[in-house]
């Protein structure tokens, strides 16, 4: 095991031991906010710690074995050998996840996911292929058994998504989708096109992490709240009475509308959540911007107008420029099995935090 892996490990356990001390203090037990906190952090040492405690158990009952090898009793170094087989197997399975307890996780990796979908370049066009990003998110979302909420939808006169936000909540939700945000693009013959010409068109992804247990103070004054008249299909309602939301946030000048739920409280509910998101986004990536570029790019979403991937449908291809990656399954990647170029974005932003920390 490395030199450094080693040095981090002994301070893991030292300061797990030094946790376990103060949660039997009084004052720790009595500040509701500090055991929150100290409990969290007890949580993540410990697994770690009981890995650590395993692999030298492992690792002593090998070192055990190996001198059995050595005796001259050949149906004991036999199975001696057999022996050392499945040890050096489970030695090898515990260290590779301490190795992955050991990567620094973000402050966001827990959090439930916002999704900010918008047509880019490219017209018409541009708002149906919104639409099959939509359809591939919510797919990908059943998949994986999380919920999913529309906050805000805007559409064109052809039903294409102009703007749409939604909450998509579950295990491991930002942690997976952060790594969608920036430029999607499309190649494809659209199908108002009577000559049957290939169009490029783009759509644009955010991925917000939902602020949760985060102070993020919002000062009333800050915020100028406009109420009007939602529009688009929606029952009765719709145009009827104002109940849709604009909050503007005066500092920042971001502007966030609601206008899905059918009261102004709930449409106002919903729109805080999604400004607190966004000002707890912004805040992220200011304390990444002080950061060196190296470490930046290992823990980063990356620049959002970045164009990260290429749907091209002629040649039934889906490329992801960052890894230079290509599939050549795009049916199946438009319906939701995205985890193809997923898994390999998230190992590779592992590798650069496993790298950042060892230096």
């Amino acid at each position: 095991m490395e030199e450094w892996i080693l040095k981090r490990l002994d301070e893991i356990k030292s300061r797990f031991e030094e946790i376990e001390v103060l949660m039997t203090k009084k004052e720790i037990v009595s500040n509701h906010s500090e055991m929150k906190k100290i409990s969290k952090e007890y949580s993540k040492l410990k697994t770690i710690n009981e890995l650590w405690n395993q692999y030298n158990k492992i690792l002593k009952d090998t070192n055990n074995t190996k001198e059995l090898l050595k005796s001259d009793d050949e149906e004991i170094s036999i199975m001696a050998k057999e022996e050392l087989s499945d040890l050096n197997s489970s030695l090898e399975k515990v260290y590779s996840e301490l190795n992955k307890e050991l990567i620094p996780k973000d402050a966001t990796d827990e959090a439930d996911a916002i999704i900010e979908i918008r047509a880019g370049t490219g017209g018409d066009e541009a708002a149906i292929f919104g639409n099959d990003l939509l359809r591939m998110y919510t797919r990908y979302s059943e998949n994986n058994k999380w919920k999913i909420k529309i906050l805000s939808s805007s559409y064109n006169e052809f039903g294409g998504i102009k703007e749409i936000i939604l909450e998509i909540s579950g295990e491991g939700t930002f942690s997976k989708l952060k790594h969608e945000s920036g430029v999607h693009r499309v190649q494809r013959i659209p199908k108002t096109e009577s000559q049957g010409r290939i169009h490029t068109s783009t759509a644009t992804v955010a991925v917000l992490p939902k602020s949760e247990d985060i102070d993020i103070e919002i000062k009333e004054d800050d915020i100028r709240t406009d109420v009007f008249h939602a529009g688009g299909a929606g029952g009765q309602n719709v145009n009827k009475v104002a109940t849709a939301i604009r909050l503007t946030h005066i500092p920042t000048t971001i502007v966030v509308t609601c206008q899905n739920e059918r009261s102004q409280l709930q449409n106002k509910l919903q729109a805080m959540e999604i400004l607190k998101s966004k000002l707890w986004d912004l805040e992220l990536q200011k304390q990444k911007s002080e950061i060196s570029e190296a470490r930046k790019s290992q823990v980063g979403s990356g620049e959002r107008s970045e164009k990260i991937r290429t749907y091209n449908f002629p040649q039934g291809r889906v490329t992801d420029h960052r890894l230079k990656l290509t599939t050549h399954n795009l049916t199946e990647f438009m319906d939701g099995l995205i985890d193809e170029i997923i898994d390999p974005l998230m190992k590779d932003e592992q590798a650069k935090k496993l790298i950042s920390q060892k230096n």
